[in-house]
């Protein structure tokens, strides 16, 4: 029996890592001469194969060369380093990760708020550098607990306290310390910053490391994440670390069973390959790379095995399954389905066979923990994977969005659809797609990278009716549109495949500073076309009705020698404006403010005032309106 080889799921590059390294060789493809802020990964084989592309790697911003462009890698750098990029007119690329933008997004916030920052990481790495080079206020640094321990507070007891994590920070040490500070210092505020990858990664790694004699951790000698998952996974078996295949040594193998396989967010895939690849012809010869990852113990389970249960018992949150094995399975009900109002009897009953995948076995408790969630999720991939060849259509939720776009489940996946994907307009709000159910296709399944396009399937469906709009628009006509987005101009509304234009001065009848103030995205409004530009596509809207026109109010409700009582709105030399209707002033002239003599408006009347005046006359073309406070005063009079 040879040696089982357990290769963990999240192993590789990280999205931060992986986006960093895109937009660097997006660039070199390009044409463009470029220079990283320091090495752009921890990992000096991946950073020599761009320096051999003639990538530069520059010691800091004032020694980049004239012509380069500058690429700030995913570490992120201090906000000095900006400001000598841009004064040095240099073009420069932020890589930065979304994470750790994050943070320092946060460290600025303490400087602006009058926070002390506490950052959890290591004080010479570029990240944590980076991090305290975003605010100018008071911050400490921790390496853990005892540092956190020995540090005598801020000087200031009442000071609120922000505090993060590195994003590669050990989960374990930052529980630790996040419980010691909630203890100590109740003005502290916790942010929860350690990269979800990371989480996972080191979550892997601890679980992986509990059924395995040996953890071979590929990464970066200098990498600070690589370096947490040897420390994870060192706590329960014997761990290792390498940069490449040719560091492997066979006397590690020696009496191993069963070895686990994690790599640092650094590492690229083909790296993780060449390390598998050797063990595999190395340690053992006699078996086939596939045969080797399929070894196992008879009729034993281990995590990612796919079986088959039949529930034994229910409960309120898990369900009991015989999978044919020694140990006892369980399903809890998170891991049966997505639905978070559902209960376990609406989902399955006792004797139902179910296809479930293992999470994890505890041998010592005699546990298995299943899943028919991710097993539903893994035939999803396959699915997703012939989707994105065949360009068919598919369909999912949106669940949430972050600053990058937005994700949808697509039968258990998580597709991740760029914000530039998922609208048809710049402008549009798409944070509102969250909880609609949205058709799209899959541009892109390269391993855990699964990227969907919302608005090519939108734009296709677009098309149709945009044929049948413009051939049958013309001007006068009336629509029912949903405004799919404000400016300060105007209000942009669908009207069947097309956005047309509605001018603010179109909106109300009344003056308004912003579209904000009658119309929000959403709202289903009747307009109608006010003008066509066929060569350029263009419709302009309007949504004023005509029975709303303070005008035709006039006409229709106030004749000559009606009366108001009504507000001064501005004064001039020769007379005062009072507002008789919203949006329509009339002129109350300086010889019919009073019986006597005026000399000046502003010594009768000033804005605001509450008068009351007499309709004189009314020019409706030259919308000129005629006033008299004079006429009622000799009405009263007599």
């Amino acid at each position: 029996m040879g040696m089982k080889i357990c290769l963990a799921k999240t192993a590789g590059f990280c999205f931060g890592v992986s986006r960093a390294v895109e937009m660097t060789c997006r660039l070199l493809d390009e044409g463009r001469k470029v220079a990283t802020l320091g090495p752009l990964i921890h990992n000096a084989q991946a950073v020599a194969e761009m320096e051999r592309r003639g990538v530069l790697v520059a010691k800091d911003a004032a020694s980049v060369p004239p012509g380069y462009e500058v690429v700030i890698r995913s570490h992120g750098v201090p906000r000095s380093v900006y400001d000598t990029l841009n004064a040095a007119g240099a073009v420069w690329h932020d890589a930065t990760c979304p994470f750790v933008k994050k943070i320092q997004n946060i460290a600025l916030r303490a400087e602006q708020e009058g926070a002390e920052l506490l950052v959890a990481g290591d004080i010479a790495h570029p990240e944590v550098q980076g991090i305290v080079g975003h605010t100018a206020g008071e911050v400490f640094v921790f390496a853990g607990i005892e540092q956190l321990k020995a540090w005598k507070g801020p000087k200031d007891p009442k000071k609120r306290l922000f505090v993060v994590a590195q994003t590669t920070f050990q989960v374990s040490k930052w529980e630790e310390c996040s419980e010691f500070l909630k203890k100590a210092y109740t003005n502290a505020e916790i942010f929860d910053t350690i990269c979800n990858a990371t989480w996972a990664r080191q979550q892997e790694a601890e679980d992986l490391s509990q059924r395995c004699d040996l953890m071979v951790v590929i990464g970066g000698h200098h990498s600070s994440n690589t370096q947490k998952l040897v420390e994870v996974a060192a706590k329960h078996t014997r761990a290792v670390t390498v940069e490449t295949a040719g560091e492997l040594q066979p006397e590690w193998f020696a009496d191993v069973k069963t070895a686990g396989v994690t790599a640092g967010a650094s590492t690229p895939s083909s790296i993780i390959e060449e390390v598998l690849n050797s063990m595999s012809e190395e340690i053992n010869d006699s078996m086939s790379f596939e045969e080797m990852l399929n070894a196992s113990e008879e009729k034993r389970v281990h995590a990612g095995s796919i079986v088959k249960g039949i529930v034994t018992s229910i409960s309120a949150n898990e369900i009991q399954v015989d999978i044919g094995a020694k140990q006892t399975g369980f399903v809890k009900l998170s891991e049966l389905s997505d639905d978070s109002s559902a209960k376990v009897e609406d989902l399955v009953k006792v004797g139902d066979e179910l296809d479930l995948i293992v999470e994890k076995v505890m041998d010592q408790d005699g546990v298995i923990q299943l899943s028919r969630k991710k097993l539903a999720s893994r035939k999803g991939m396959e699915e997703i994977a012939k989707a994105a060849e065949s360009g068919e259509v598919v369909e999912g939720d949106v669940t949430e969005f972050n600053k990058g776009g937005v994700v949808v489940n697509v039968k258990g996946v998580k597709v991740f659809v760029p914000r530039s994907q998922a609208t048809m307009r710049r402008d549009e709000d798409y944070t509102a797609l969250v909880g609609q159910h949205v058709q799209l296709v899959v541009t892109e399944c390269s391993g855990r990278k699964i990227v969907g396009s919302i608005n090519k399937v939108t734009a296709e469906q677009n098309k149709a009716k945009r044929e049948e709009f413009w051939a049958n628009v013309e001007i006068g006509k009336s629509y029912t549109g949903v405004v799919k987005s404000l400016t300060s101009y105007g209000a942009f509304v669908d009207i069947g495949g097309v956005d047309g234009l509605c001018h603010i001065s179109e909106l109300s009848w009344n003056r308004i500073k912003h579209p904000s103030e009658v119309v929000s995205v959403g709202d289903s409004i009747e307009v109608y076309v006010k003008d066509i530009d066929t060569e350029n596509h263009k419709v302009s809207l309007g949504y004023k009705k005509a029975e709303d026109n303070p005008w035709e109010q006039l006409k229709n409700n106030y004749p000559v020698g009606s009366t108001f009582h009504a507000p001064v709105v501005s004064l001039t030399k020769f007379g005062a404006f009072v507002r008789i209707l919203p949006g329509v002033d009339g002129l109350v002239h300086i010889s019919e403010i009073s019986n006597e003599r005026v000399e000046k408006v502003s010594d009768a009347l000033k804005v605001g005032d509450m008068v009351d005046v007499k309709l004189l006359d009314v020019d409706f073309d030259k919308k000129r309106i005629s006033l008299s406070m004079k006429a009622l005063l000799k009405e009263d009079e007599e």
